[in-house]
């Protein structure tokens, strides 16, 4: 046998087949097709797009928008593969690739969804009295033909029977539920990133998004559709981001850290209005929330990148799902810095979920009348009569409890808040109740009035409280002091009398005494002292109450999960973390109200002091209208 005869022989493949293995690039599921036909009604000018799918968009889907429509012959024209009005021509009279300000260039998704359905379009151009219509196939087509008018200019899409003409493929789907949520979830972003134009979508017949276009422009329009898709939960704790850099401008809204998720699907993300799944994109927002949140839980973002086109390559990813950017550390940098400042200018302010949902928490449910006492209630007037009198001097009033009007009265044990701060790394000179400067009342957080189990502060404020997690609270402000402490001077040493020892495995201990000298930069100086041991013998001077033993452990294990190739300042959040947390005051701690009322001041004047460093609440602040609900009063 010849060596010609075992050759394949090269041919060319028939236009069908060709259709059908772009299709397998562009058309992945029922949502790519909504996709691709909502981005071409979009770049038609459209201003209302209606979308109806059946049966998880495999039996039937239909788009309709009023944009321009199209003239007899550029039908005819668009179910030609790579045929489009879209690409610019440059001044060479070339094509321009680099220039692309359109959502659609490629000109392969009418003729690609043609060749695996039954395509049907119907079209009147703007202006023009007559609609004409064209039916695709599995690729084959006869031409156009005269259609009832419109009404108007715009275009009717309708493909059924999706896949037919690729059985195969309808194996590798997903169940109608998830097809349609699929299809809801490509709706909602092109929704987010088009606020002037209206999105109605049914499903099985049953509306599942309804959004007129916005009226008013610029952060007003797009926190009104965000609103309108996410929830007026997100409007509520949203924070907006407009920032601009050499012409790289990032607009949109993001949450507060305790408005946190369990994944990043609800993270939105936009290039120029085009929805991307970018992992540049990704990263920076991880990059920029991992001071204020734990691993797991993830912001809720909505971000548009605005730049020139000729800064950014669309022509990447035949569903134009990533882009490149020609400066990606700009992109990346800006998006960081952008959602830093807002979270900065936040201030101390924490999610209103939170205080929802410790309403919800604490709603009567089942309320069964109380059995009466024995003897019935008439007997309980003089034990009522004695609750209300004042307490005999056998009786002392504990100082968890206090009139912030007067002195609070320091146990031997502790000294007031001041000095319990620099015992535990804060510090003093904040004003008390009594001090000149606004009406306690008028404090963000208010004044500080009871604490409970010794480990909440219950402050009262002009209208309500506020109930602040002291471990929780302390634990952030230590750890923005110790990262401004880095940053500016370096943390300052204090030696100890005698050197704690942590007695460790031989692989713990040599990940430690490897880091020695980084850890060191931080303010903690350890040793070797034998075998799997080592010796601690300066420790931060911010973090004076601090578990030494409890933080040495910690940091051996956080250093086992870091690359060997990372420096711990690249990791510099997450081992300052683990030291705040250790060096905080303490749950089951008792406090005074001195101390009390500087934990709150505090609070106030530090940045995200409204979450921990695990993007848990700080304090949750109920409003007196809401508390009066509780009890029926409104």
């Amino acid at each position: 046998m010849s060596l010609a005869m075992t050759q394949p022989v090269i041919r060319r493949l028939p236009p069908e087949t060709v259709n059908r293995i772009a299709a397998g690039e562009v058309v992945e599921r029922p949502a790519s097709v909504v996709k691709e036909l909502a981005e071409n009604a979009l770049d038609a000018g459209a201003r209302r797009i209606d979308i109806t799918a059946e049966g998880g968009g495999l039996v039937r889907l239909l788009i309709e928008d009023d944009g321009k429509g199209m003239s007899p012959q550029e039908l005819e024209l668009c179910i030609e593969r790579h045929a489009t009005s879209k690409l610019p021509v440059g001044d060479n009279g070339q094509d321009d690739l680099l220039n692309i300000s359109t959502m659609g260039f490629r000109g392969e998704a009418l003729p690609s969804i043609g060749s695996i359905a039954r395509l049907s379009i119907t079209t009147q151009a703007k202006g023009a009295g007559d609609a004409w219509a064209i039916l695709v196939e599995g690729g084959k087509t006869n031409g156009i033909a005269p259609a009832a008018p419109l009404g108007r200019g715009g275009t009717r899409i309708e493909v059924r029977d999706l896949f037919y003409a690729t059985p195969a493929r309808l194996k590798f789907l997903k169940s109608e539920r998830s097809e349609n949520l699929g299809i809801t979830d490509v709706v909602k972003r092109m929704a987010m990133s088009r606020p002037d134009v209206g999105f109605f979508l049914t499903l099985d017949g049953r509306k599942r998004l309804s959004v007129a276009a916005e009226r008013g422009e610029g952060s007003e329009a797009r926190i009104a559709r965000m609103s309108a898709i996410l929830g007026s939960d997100f409007g509520e704790n949203a924070l907006e981001v407009d920032q601009e850099r050499d012409g790289v401008r990032i607009v949109g809204f993001s949450s507060l850290p305790t408005y946190s998720r369990g994944s990043s699907m609800h993270q939105y993300l936009f290039v120029n209005g085009r929805p991307v799944r970018d992992k540049l994109l990704g990263g920076a927002v991880r990059g920029a929330y991992q001071d204020f949140l734990a691993r797991d839980r993830h912001p809720v973002v909505a971000l548009n990148v605005e730049l020139p086109t000729d800064l950014v390559d669309v022509n990447v990813h035949p569903a134009k799902a990533e882009v490149r950017f020609r400066d990606a550390g700009l992109v990346r940098g800006l998006i960081v810095g952008s959602l830093r400042h807002a979270l900065a200018a936040a201030g101390h302010r924490a999610s209103t979920t939170v205080a929802g949902y410790a309403l919800g928490r604490v709603r009567p449910e089942g309320y069964q009348a109380p059995t009466p006492p024995p003897g019935g209630y008439q007997s309980q007037t003089a034990s009522l009569a004695a609750w209300g009198a004042p307490r005999p001097p056998s009786e002392p009033v504990q100082d968890r409890v206090f009139d912030p009007g007067m002195s609070a009265r320091v146990e031997p044990d502790h000294a007031s808040y001041g000095a319990g701060m620099a015992e535990s790394g804060g510090q003093a000179g904040f004003p008390a109740a009594d001090q000149a400067g606004p009406p306690p009342l008028d404090w963000p957080l208010g004044v500080a009035r009871a604490q409970l189990h010794e480990t909440y502060v219950v402050a009262q404020t002009g209208d309500g409280i506020v109930i602040v997690d002291q471990h929780a609270a302390h634990e952030r402000l230590v750890y923005e002091r110790m990262k401004t402490m880095i940053a500016e001077t370096g943390v300052e040493r204090q030696r100890l009398l005698v050197p704690e020892i942590v007695n460790l495995d031989e692989a713990e201990a040599r990940r430690l005494l490897e880091r020695s000298g980084e850890l060191e930069e931080l303010g903690l100086v350890v040793e070797p002292f034998g075998q799997g041991a080592i010796a601690v013998r300066e420790t931060p001077a911010l973090l004076k109450r601090l578990d030494v033993q409890g933080l040495v452990r910690d940091l051996a294990d956080d250093l086992a999960e870091y690359d060997q190739a990372l420096s711990l300042k690249e990791k510099l959040e997450d081992v300052v973390g683990t030291m705040a947390c250790h060096g905080s005051v303490r749950a089951g701690r008792r406090l005074t109200g001195e101390e009390m009322n500087a934990l709150l001041r505090e609070m106030e004047a530090t940045p995200h002091s409204g979450q921990c460093n695990h993007g848990r609440p700080t304090y949750v602040e109920l409003k007196l209208s809401d508390i009066e609900r509780l009890f029926g009063r409104r």
